[in-house]
């Protein structure tokens, strides 16, 4: 990375720290939101977290503005910013003090996503004033509300959902705020779940606020201030790069969704601008499959950052481009108490109508469509031999799209998922009393082309315990996944119920669906889109 900057920046006025001194702040800031990761995943409770990798770890300057980030989700990361600036909107000045602790969920109040996904973010001061932040942010179970798992389809507004945490105090001047603890632990059905994830992600942000703070007490503040600069106005440089070799004008999207609706944004593409709008948004829904404008954002930040700079740094800088634009009342922008359960199949369903279109501009340059879902899949019940409540929460893979040099990449995360990895066979057997039938590579048709899409995956299992019920979120579940520059389509995302009496339900969308002892759960994701013409395959 550090042989990379010094390659591509342009003569500049000379700085007041030395180049080498700038490099090992921001590597060391780097380094910084690794560990708070590490933490994390070592000392976290629940599988969606240790195992899975479900959340994201970030380093802001004062401001808000990310400067570096850990491994994890893409869109967990490019939450961790917004929430920052949103609290920062919220609480009064005086109230943010050295040690405090901030905790969110609501996407009104900075929490972005849904629920289910909670944030914790801690001040860093030097010299009296708060010159940083470290935050990080992770699924838990169940946060209460009217389905187990805390995911319900039938939501018709967020109330419904379970606990809202509006961006309040969970620590004070390094001491914990107990009511709130208790609150937090008595609106779940998986209160030691709560409790163990919880104290793993304080963990996780004090370790980060600890190395933040030596390295300013090593060089100092104005240093570590222009080091931040310098860092964001390099990833800037990049995306401009990147933006240069784009084509320019403007393209009009239309995609044809699961419901039958069809949903028209356009990209915008000039020398200095990178515009996405988003402004024919359909009307917010009664439902939960809506996003915050935070949630549209980060789909669009996915995109640009793809197109423009993806193999380099990724901070605020990297997206000073680009622009979003939203109408409040909108699936894109909804208004307060709209339900936002199910926002991740919404931003993945906008990352792929704006992957899409901007394929079709320059098909060389892209692959063509993979499955593009979370395909979110929750199952609580009772363990058939301890009788301890579980809660399985889990990401699926599937097939990636070809591109014009290659077959696509088989059983991968989606692009909305980024750097997860699936929870083994062995650790779900354990911890929820199911046993594993089948995981395999789905080998249904779909996605030839002179190129191959990718292979999805078939897992199927068998429910242990009683009183288990099921909740999903998948979508291209009709709508097939599309090929490019004449490649065939790719399949469709599933879930399949075999019952013990014999009947059989194939579900994409539903929640608190009941299980029982000894049913099957056939989960199939799809194949990838093909690229290029299945006559012109060599072999």
């Amino acid at each position: 990375m550090l042989a990379e900057r010094h390659s591509v920046d342009s003569p500049r006025a000379p700085k007041a720290t030395d180049r080498f001194t700038l490099d090992v702040i921001q590597e060391a800031l780097v380094a910084t939101a690794d560990e708070m990761f590490a933490v994390l995943r070592k000392t976290a409770m629940s599988p969606i977290i240790y195992e899975v990798l479900d959340v994201g770890t970030g380093v802001t300057d004062a401001q808000g503005d990310l400067v570096a980030s850990g491994a994890g989700i893409p869109g967990f990361v490019g939450a961790l910013d917004k929430t920052i600036k949103r609290l920062l909107e919220i609480v009064r000045p005086g109230e943010i003090e050295p040690d405090d602790i901030f905790v969110t969920n609501d996407p009104y109040y900075g929490g972005v996503t849904h629920l289910n996904d909670v944030v914790l973010a801690m001040p860093v001061f030097a010299g009296g004033a708060c010159i940083a932040w470290v935050a990080n942010i992770a699924h838990w179970n169940d946060v209460g509300g009217a389905v187990p798992g805390s995911m319900s389809v039938d939501a018709r507004d967020i109330h419904a959902e379970g606990l809202r945490l509006p961006a309040i105090k969970l620590v004070e001047r390094g001491r914990a705020i107990e009511p709130v603890m208790k609150i937090l632990a008595a609106n779940s059905r998986l209160p030691d779940f709560v409790r163990g994830d919880l104290w793993a992600a304080v963990a996780s942000v004090r370790k980060g606020a600890e190395r933040v703070e030596r390295l300013v007490l090593a060089y100092g503040s104005d240093a570590f201030v222009e080091a931040v600069a310098d860092c964001h106005d390099h990833a800037e440089r990049r995306a401009r790069a990147g933006l240069a070799r784009l084509p320019k004008g403007k393209l009009a999207l239309e995609e044809p969704m699961d419901d039958g609706s069809v949903w028209r944004a356009a990209i915008e593409i000039t020398e200095n601008a990178f515009v996405v709008d988003l402004r024919e948004a359909p009307d917010q829904r009664a439902d939960p499959l809506n996003t915050s404008r935070d949630g549209a954002v980060i789909a669009a930040q996915l995109i640009f950052k793809a197109a423009t700079s993806p193999g380099t740094v990724c901070n605020a800088g990297s997206f000073r481009p680009l622009s979003v634009l939203t109408r409040p009342g909108s699936i894109f922008e909804p208004k307060e108490p709209a339900a936002q359960g199910y926002y991740f199949e919404v931003r993945a369903r906008l990352t792929d109508m704006l992957w899409h279109g901007l394929a079709k501009a320059v098909a060389e340059d892209f692959p063509a469509g993979h499955f593009a879902s979370i395909c979110g899949t929750v199952v609580v019940g009772h363990h058939p031999h301890t009788g301890r409540r579980f809660a399985m929460v889990e990401p699926q893979m599937g097939g990636w799209g070809a591109t014009v040099a290659r077959d696509g990449v088989n059983a991968q995360f989606s692009s909305s998922h980024g750097e997860t990895f699936n929870c083994p066979v062995e650790i779900a057997e354990t911890r929820y009393g199911f046993t594993f039938r089948r995981l395999a590579l789905n080998d249904e048709p779909g996605g030839e082309g002179r190129h191959r899409g990718g292979q999805g995956l078939v897992k199927e299992f068998a429910i242990g315990g009683p009183e288990t019920e099921i909740s999903l979120g998948y979508s291209h579940s009709r709508q097939k996944v599309w090929g490019l520059a004449g490649g065939a389509s790719g399949t469709t995302n599933r879930v399949e119920i075999c019952r013990i009496d014999g009947r059989r339900e194939t579900h994409a969308l539903v929640s608190g669906l009941k299980l029982s002892s000894g049913d099957l759960v056939r989960i199939v994701t799809a194949q990838g889109g093909g690229w290029g013409e299945a006559s012109k395959r060599s072999a």
